[in-house]
């Protein structure tokens, strides 16, 4: 699990400062804040650590097959405004593992300029778990040199000691390190494992269709735009592995609870090869085209709640996108049970009151616990976002309540009032 995150001139970011991540995590703000900024940046980190090129130190996206989003270049995510020797942007989290793992708990911080040739480098690696920390720094003409600790002297220097992905160490620089390297070794894997298991469904979800081709077997992810839903749920329905039906059955709970279906259940066409998604609802069944598209645009975020392997981190973009305001509410539900569950965590940048709300209802009613849910609110103050932790009491309150959260809505009552009292004298006068 993500425990930590901080943003360094990346972006519209100058410091987020150490942002802290908890089992149901919230982003809330104005269009174009800054928070999905916040989400790119972990998604920068899991594509440069997918990357097949060992030697990258960052992938700035362009493969539209592989990558998760495509950065441009250094310029493009430097903070406007930062110069001379400053122009540097860091990226740093923190993490938890469960305890099977030999690394428990570690982190990772890196800062990256720029070359003359225009690429991006790493100019400062930090890698940390309790009791430990490793820091490669650039030297002169691509060399880095390796620190251990408060060490003063590095445990060498080299141009083949130059991180890999931004995560690990080539076997060199393993080597130079002693009996510290299979440390690093099974940092860098924790790292990396915690990157590998983060899974990002976007606010823009491929449309079903009227039926599937199935290749008789599970996917890996359902993919940013949730294009793999059908096969994942096609796999907990005829798989016999073990776990069949368990995400057919645990996404029809969740529809059913926001009353858009009473189960949906996966149909072979005829004697063909291929397949449809059914939806019942009321006695009647419909094929998926035919419902309404917040069933369509939901079913990727219930699917990989269900999906997602224990230990995951799923990152949402706008779950509640096309929902009616109940199931946008119901949502803030399958987050705070599905965490506790099944070990998931959610990171959720959403523009709905109506989830906001059920959260702190939540809370009030002791079925979660503020230290278990973290909730910001992102603004921009002129060219730069800031980021304010909202103070939330055990009974819910909001502490800090930002000036137009939500809108005015008492200011909306009353000027409804008004002009229904200037009315209705209008209407006696006339």
């Amino acid at each position: 699990m993500l425990t930590e995150i901080q943003l360094k001139n990346f972006k519209a970011w100058r410091d987020t400062k150490a942002v802290r991540f908890a089992p149901v995590t919230m982003l809330l703000g104005t269009n174009s804040s800054g928070k999905s900024t916040l989400i790119q940046s972990l998604l920068l980190l899991k594509q440069t650590a997918l990357s097949p090129d060992r030697s990258i130190h960052l992938n700035m996206g362009g493969d539209e097959v592989n990558d998760l989003f495509n950065f441009g270049d250094f310029d493009n995510v430097l903070s406007a405004g930062v110069e001379g020797e400053a122009r540097r942007f860091e990226l740093a989290f923190k993490f938890s593992r469960p305890d099977s793992e030999r690394v428990t708990q570690g982190e990772f911080s890196c800062s990256y300029g720029k070359t003359s040739s225009g690429a991006v480098v790493v100019q400062e690696l930090k890698l940390g778990t309790e009791g430990f920390q490793l820091r490669v720094l650039r030297r002169d003409k691509g060399a880095f040199s390796l620190v251990v600790n408060d060490e003063v002297q590095p445990r060498g220097k080299g141009r083949d000691y130059a991180p890999e992905r931004s995560i690990a160490l080539p076997p060199p620089a393993i080597v130079a390190l002693g009996a510290e390297g299979p440390l690093v070794q099974d940092l860098s894997l924790a790292i990396r494992r915690e990157l590998e298991e983060l899974r990002y469904l976007g606010p823009l979800r491929r449309k079903p269709e009227r039926d599937y081709v199935w290749n008789k077997s599970s996917p890996g992810d359902i993919g940013s735009d949730g294009a793999k839903t059908m096969d994942a749920l096609l796999a907990s329905a005829l798989l016999r592995d073990g776990n069949q039906a368990k995400v057919l059955d645990g996404v029809s709970t969740w529809l059913k609870r926001m009353k858009l279906a009473d189960r949906i259940q996966a149909r072979q066409v005829g004697r063909s090869t291929r397949y449809e998604l059914v939806v019942s609802r009321d006695g009647v069944d419909a094929n998926i085209r035919d419902v309404g598209i917040g069933v369509s645009q939901v079913l990727p975020v219930l699917t990989l709640a269900h999906f997602a392997a224990p230990g995951s981190t799923i990152v949402l973009e706008e779950p509640e996108i096309h929902l009616h305001p109940l199931a946008q509410a119901v949502l803030a539900e399958l987050f705070v049970e599905t965490s506790r569950k099944r070990k998931v965590q959610f990171i959720v940048e959403t523009h709905s009151e109506h989830l906001f709300r059920r959260m702190q209802t939540l809370i009030a009613q002791d079925k979660t616990r503020p230290d278990e849910c973290a909730m910001y609110f992102v603004e921009r103050a002129q060219k730069q976002a800031r980021l304010r932790p909202l103070q939330i009491d055990e009974f819910g309150a909001v502490n800090n309540w930002p000036e137009h959260f939500f809108g005015d809505s008492v200011g909306e009552a009353r000027a409804q009032a008004l002009a229904r009292a200037s009315r209705m004298r209008s209407d006696r006068h006339g």
